[in-house]
């Protein structure tokens, strides 16, 4: 696989492993191919396309109480916001890690059906208001005192 400054090292970060990807320069202009479909790009285009794949692999959000962040490893991380130490904040291998945890919560789900997830102390009510907040997570807040959250059924 060709590499054209690190754009094919992000692709495949993108891609499912099933998927070839391969980067050429041709003529002045880059051929990207992602399973046999090819792209012609300028390289102005191919360095447009480096720099949105470099944001989205290291974007933020911010939310009412938490905030997240994608980071260029693939791992994520979830803190409360405006937080400046650790114990406010827990990372994760990945956002498919955290889809994982949330998928095993039961229907209603409090703060300490997050232990079995290994996650502790303040933590919990942090992930509890983050699933409640993040878009990809179809749940919504029922009591605040206890903490607790129950899932949306999903289109499909």
């Amino acid at each position: 696989m060709g590499t054209w400054h690190g754009v094919s090292r992000l692709l495949v970060a993108f891609s499912d492993s099933t998927e070839t990807v391969s980067i050429e320069r041709h003529d002045g202009t880059i051929l990207l191919t992602i399973d046999g479909t090819t792209k012609r790009l300028s390289s102005a285009a191919a360095a447009d396309l480096r720099e949105r794949i470099e944001e989205a692999l290291t974007s933020r959000e911010s939310f009412f109480r938490t905030a997240c962040e994608y980071r260029e490893d693939g791992s994520y991380l979830v803190e409360r916001r405006g937080a400046e130490s650790s114990g406010n904040s827990t990372v994760f291998d990945s956002f498919e890690e955290v889809r994982r945890v949330f998928d095993r919560l039961p229907e209603e789900f409090a703060a300490d059906d997050l232990t079995r997830a290994g996650i502790t102390g303040s933590r919990r009510h942090m992930m509890v208001r983050h699933f409640v907040e993040h878009p990809a997570f179809p749940c919504e807040l029922v009591s605040r005192n206890p903490l607790a959250a129950t899932k949306m059924p999903t289109e499909g």
